[in-house]
């Protein structure tokens, strides 16, 4: 049973009421979950603003030692999470043990930022006055966590705005309850106090009277989500209602420009990396690699090589890189296939699947007016666009509404890096991969990629407000003429 947990007490629904998450397969339950109404979930913001003056008022160090010691948690806990998140996700072994090392980075990198909230001298614009910045925390944050990523992007929701000072609900994906509860758990055992990290699982059908409850409650001063722009933009809108300020982490069309001068073989395994890893479930996937036409077939020749070496055994099920969420996505990416081959790409290899285990798939001569083009994959599938030149490669890849992760292969390096200035994307690599991420750096997108910045000093901006203070020597003189 996944249960919501409400100032350190496991809660259930209104009469207990609970939900299943089944295997989309068999059909059979994985897990049961409570079906927290909006009422349980004022009461976690509730309980999360009783918890805030203490915790927000606690030594910064004392806040880094939990955020720490919930680093180590959550690595005790990494074989119960990888059991959790391939019952109810499909998801493979490897790529769980990957989300844990790297959520336990994002903690400590977070207990980093816990002294940037106190107060700061700065200049005085008049003699006899003397200038303060009170750095402090907003309040309850409410932390709205994905699947895909299901314990590194609990962790992210919840890791800074803690450091910082911040009380925090957590509303869980109805795709991986238990999952994100177990990530609660662990922090919770490393000592936060009741009321500071609360948890909200609910129905399905429940989830857009949960997350309007949450955000319209008067203690919330934050809210992050990470998701689909879909759902983005109404997240958005409820909180422009409250006036609540929004970080924003959405959909992405991960990008690859592969210049006629590059490393071909370091290409074809950097791009095969950024499609297939997790079955390309990720915000920052490759979804498209654009290629200068001079280099394209021989590149084309070596990703197909890439991809067909992480083919599985589809009878056996799903292979290293886990299974597609879903039959409903893998019917949907195969609409994207069959779309681009109607309309002339060519399917140089993959394309197969049985139930949700599919084979990393890759398409050549994709162009505009295919719907492999615009759309994000969130899937193993990856189309080559063919260009003359990089100005048309630029061109290419800024002819996108989204704008979050890109990559740029050459061995000039003036040039690269004269090519990723002109992307229109919050994250550009040069000769590395899409799908790459570092807790200390700022990470978010541009477009409907979202807005807001996660990771590193960002973080501070987003989670904390500034308060301008001024101290006179004498009482200001009467302006009144008085």
């Amino acid at each position: 049973m996944a249960n919501g947990i409400i100032g350190g007490l496991a809660v259930a629904g209104p009469d207990a009421a609970s939900w299943d998450r089944r295997n989309t397969l068999t059909g059979a339950v994985v897990t049961r979950a409570a079906a927290c109404s909006p009422a349980e979930a004022e009461r976690a913001a509730d309980a999360a603003a009783a918890a805030f003056p203490h915790w927000s008022t606690l030594p910064p160090e004392q806040r880094a030692s939990c955020l720490c010691a919930a680093a180590d948690r959550l690595t005790e806990a990494t074989e119960t999470l990888v059991a959790t998140a391939g019952q109810e996700l499909g998801a493979a072994p490897g790529w769980v043990r990957f989300n844990v090392d790297v959520a336990c980075a994002m903690l400590r990198q977070a207990a980093s930022l816990a002294t940037e909230v106190g107060e700061r001298a700065a200049p005085s614009a008049a003699p006899g006055m003397r200038y303060a910045l009170c750095r402090r925390p907003a309040g309850v944050v409410l932390g709205l966590a994905p699947w895909n990523a299901a314990v590194t992007l609990a962790v992210r929701a919840v890791a800074a705005p803690l450091a910082l000072g911040n009380t925090v609900v957590l509303k869980a994906s109805e795709l991986c309850p238990k999952t994100h509860e177990t990530v609660v758990l662990a922090l919770m055992r490393a000592g936060l106090p009741d009321g500071v990290l609360n948890f909200v699982t609910n129905a399905p059908e429940d989830a857009h009277a949960v997350v309007e409850a949450l955000i319209a409650h008067p203690a919330v001063r934050r809210v992050n989500f990470t998701g689909s722009t879909r759902v983005g933009r109404e997240i958005a809108v409820m909180a422009a209602r409250h006036l609540k300020k929004c970080l924003l982490e959405l959909s992405g069309k991960g990008t690859m420009i592969v210049l006629a001068d590059a490393d071909l073989d370091g290409a074809a395994r950097a791009a095969a990396h950024g499609a297939f890893f997790n079955q390309g479930q990720v915000c920052m996937s490759t979804d498209r690699i654009v290629v200068e036409q001079a280099v394209a077939g021989a590149f084309v020749d070596r990703l197909r090589v890439e991809a067909e070496r992480l083919r599985a055994d589809l009878a056996a099920g799903a292979g290293p890189l886990g299974a597609v969420i879903s039959p409903e996505a893998v019917t949907r990416l195969r609409g994207l296939i069959e779309d681009a081959v109607a309309r002339g790409a060519r399917l140089v290899t993959g394309g197969e699947a049985v139930g949700t285990a599919m084979q990393p798939t890759v398409l050549d001569h994709v162009a505009f007016g295919m719907r492999l083009h615009d759309e994000e994959v969130f899937g193993p599938v990856v189309g080559v666009i063919r260009v003359a030149d990089a100005d048309e490669a630029v061109t290419v890849a800024n002819d996108s509404e989204f704008g979050l992760a890109a990559s740029v292969f050459g061995a000039d390096l003036d040039r690269a890096r004269a090519v990723a200035g002109q992307i229109e994307a919050g994250i550009v690599h040069v000769n590395g991969s899409t799908v790459y991420d570092d807790p200390a750096m700022p990470f978010g997108g541009m477009k409907a990629s979202g807005y807001g910045r996660f990771g590193g000093h960002a973080a501070v901006e987003e989670f904390t407000e500034v308060q301008w203070r001024t101290e006179r020597d004498e009482p200001a003189p009467d302006r009144l003429g008085r």
